[in-house]
C-alpha cells in the first residue's frame, strides 16, 4: 500500500524567498519547479533524501497564483505552513478505492496530475485527523 512519506507540502506567499529560506537554512535545493495551471500554483519541489523503496522525500512549497485557488484559499485562512502531507503509492487508484471503502472521503473521483507527472488524489481532512492527506504515484511507478 503506502510506501514512504512523498512530500509534505509547505503553502507559501512568496516562493522565491521561501526556497531561499530553505536553502540558506537546511541547505535544502530545488530538485524540479512548475506552475500547476489547474490547481493554481507556482511550485517548488526540495528533495530531502532517498528512499529504501527507490523513491524520494521532498518538501513541496506552493505558492498560489491566482485568489481563488485552493492554496489562496487556505493561506487567507491559516496564513503560510504545512498545508498536506503526501503518501507516495504504487497504484493510487487501488489505494484510494481501498481507503474510501473503510469511509473516507476521496476529494477526486479520478487521479489527477500533479507534480513532475505524478497521479494523485487527496483526501477529506475531516476524516483523517485534520490533515489534508494526498496519496501520489510519481510518472516513473512509485519513485520519483
Amino acid at each position: 500500500m503506502l510506501t514512504r512519506i512523498d512530500h509534505i507540502g509547505i503553502a507559501c506567499f512568496d516562493l522565491d524567498k521561501t526556497v531561499e529560506f530553505y536553502r540558506a537554512t537546511y541547505g535544502f535545493e530545488v530538485f524540479h519547479s512548475e506552475v500547476n495551471e489547474e490547481q493554481g500554483v507556482r511550485e517548488a519541489m526540495l528533495k530531502i533524501n532517498d528512499t529504501s523503496d527507490g523513491g524520494a522525500s521532498y518538501l513541496q512549497l506552493l505558492e498560489p497564483t491566482r485568489e481563488d485557488s485552493t492554496v489562496a484559499k487556505w493561506l487567507a485562512k491559516n496564513g503560510e505552513g504545512v498545508h498536506h502531507i503526501a503518501f507516495g503509492t504504487a497504484d493510487v487508484d487501488g489505494d484510494a478505492a481501498d481507503i474510501k471503502s473503510k469511509g473516507v472521503r476521496v476529494l477526486y473521483e479520478e487521479p489527477r496530475i500533479g507534480s513532475m507527472g505524478s497521479r494523485i488524489t487527496f483526501l477529506h481532512p475531516k476524516d483523517c485527523g485534520g490533515v489534508l492527506t494526498e496519496l501520489v504515484t510519481s510518472a516513473q511507478g512509485d519513485a520519483h
